[in-house]
Formats: structure tokens, sequence, C-alpha cells
């Protein structure tokens, strides 16, 4: 979970270095709404926001009323994301009062329409609206292919669908912004997402998983687990099932010594007190 906060031109001029040293891990920055307006706000937040190190991603407010229109909101929205890098989603943000009177399938084929439009040129699309929107007015197992936003003010979220951002307040202070601000949780690597699939602006790169390490004393259950008498033995001398100890963790060629009892570990002479060595695997 990242701590993370939305803006727009509502916020003023932001100083991004005190945002950044407040703990702020994300923001997602409004670039436009409707058809035609950027937020007044959006490349110079862009820019600061960058400069200082803060992953960003952005939102916009859409008044579409009918697919068609959604659809030209898509390709404005594609006119002000050009040449830009995004590490979190770009989110569509539905809750207008001027749609709130159109039936959910009128909502759902426009929600799909700008989210296809905009998934289709490179970029992670994410919905963004309060829970009983999403709940009410959208038809979300049609939508289920694109990430969700839920905005609930509130102690917990408890909307009932999956997600990966959550909007828990409007009332937040943070260092370098006048005023209050929209506060939000990310419960996914979205820079990872974005940089090993290319998405965003990104190029598509490899990602090289973290590989698991074990320190000295924990607890490790072993089942039908290679035995070797040695961190270079290529055959090993038995195979042991049950529960085992790290002796010190230190690796060597792939394989920790480990012990079977906890009072063992660390203890000199190893010839004593070490099992034996095990692969990492």
């Amino acid at each position: 979970m990242k701590k993370g906060i939305d803006v727009s031109t509502f916020q003023g001029l932001i100083d991004w270095e005190k945002v950044k040293d407040d703990g702020v891990k994300f923001a997602i920055i409004r670039g436009g709404y409707g058809r035609s307006e950027v937020d007044e706000r959006f490349k110079e937040n862009y820019k600061n926001a960058r400069k200082a190190g803060v992953p960003i991603g952005v939102y916009h407010y859409s008044y579409a009323t009918t697919v068609e229109r959604a659809k030209q909101e898509a390709a404005f929205c594609l006119s002000y994301l050009k040449g830009k890098k995004f590490e979190y989603p770009v989110a569509f943000d539905i809750e207008d009062k001027t749609q709130t009177s159109l039936s959910k399938k009128l909502l759902t084929d426009i929600t799909y329409a700008f989210c296809e439009e905009i998934e289709k040129h490179g970029y992670y699309v994410c919905i963004y609206s309060s829970k009983s929107f999403l709940t009410d007015k959208l038809d979300m197992k049609r939508l289920s292919r694109f990430d969700v936003w839920v905005a609930q003010w509130n102690s917990s979220c408890t909307y009932k669908g999956e997600y990966g951002l959550w909007q828990f307040s409007d009332n937040g202070k943070i260092n370098g912004i006048s005023g209050r601000v929209d506060l939000d949780r990310a419960y996914k690597d979205y820079p990872s997402i974005m940089k090993e699939y290319g998405l965003n602006g990104f190029k598509k790169q490899s990602v090289k998983p973290t590989e698991k390490t074990y320190k000295k004393g924990e607890v490790v259950n072993l089942k039908n687990a290679a035995l070797y008498v040695s961190s270079t033995a290529n055959k090993p001398s038995a195979r042991i099932t049950g529960k085992y100890y790290i002796y010190d963790g230190e690796k060597v060629n792939g394989r920790y010594r480990i012990t079977n009892s906890k009072k063992n570990v660390g203890k000199l002479p190893t010839v004593n007190y070490v099992t034996g060595w095990v692969d990492l695997k």
C-alpha cells in the first residue's frame, strides 16, 4: 500500500518538493475535462511533480452523456497525454450531475467507450467514481477488464468489487499544498506494471523478480528436500522433511546451511551443529 494524493487547479500552486518530503508516494493529477478543456495547472503539475520525483497518474473529468461524446473526450484526452509518461493509471472520472439521470446501460456504454479508446493506444485505464455510483449506476461486470479507483471517504472501503486505488478522504493536509487535498491509497505496484508491459508512455522492459532471501534463525518447512554435505556437492546425501532453521543466513552457490534446532543456530564448530546444505529453491 502506498500513500498518495489527487490534485487539480483547485489546489493552486504546489510545492512538489515539500509534498514528496511529507511522505507522498504518488499523485494523480487532473489532465482535463469535457471535450476541450485542459486543467490550468496540468502542465505545471506534470513538470514539477516529475522534477521532484513523485510518480504520477492522470484523470479526466467527464461530462459525456452519449457514447459519441465519450469517444470525443477520449480523443481529446489522448491529445494532452501525448509525449508524457505516467507511472499510475489514466482514470476516467464519471460522477457529474448531468450523468446521474442516465440509464445504467448508457452510463456503462459511455464508460466502456472512453476506456477502450484510451486502452487501445497503450494506456492503463481505471474508472474513478464514488462507491454508490460504481455500485448502482454502472454494470461493473461489463467493465471488469478495467481497474477501479473507489471514492469513499471513510475509515475503511466497503466497495464489494475489486479495486486498485481508494480515495479515502477529501480533507487531507499535506505540506506544500495550501488548503485541503484528497488522500488516496494504492494497492498495486503500478510503476512496475507500466514499465514491464510498456504502458503509459514507457518502453517495455524486463523486470527481474526479487529473489527470496532467508535470515539467520528463520524457520523453513521442508518437504522431500535434497540435503547436501557442502555448497558444491553434486549429489544429495539424503532427502529430508520437517521443520528446520537457517543456520547463519549466508547463501553460497545458491544454497543455505540449515540446522534442526533453534538453539543450534550460529553455534560453532559448524560440523557439530549444521545439518547440511539445501538449495534456495
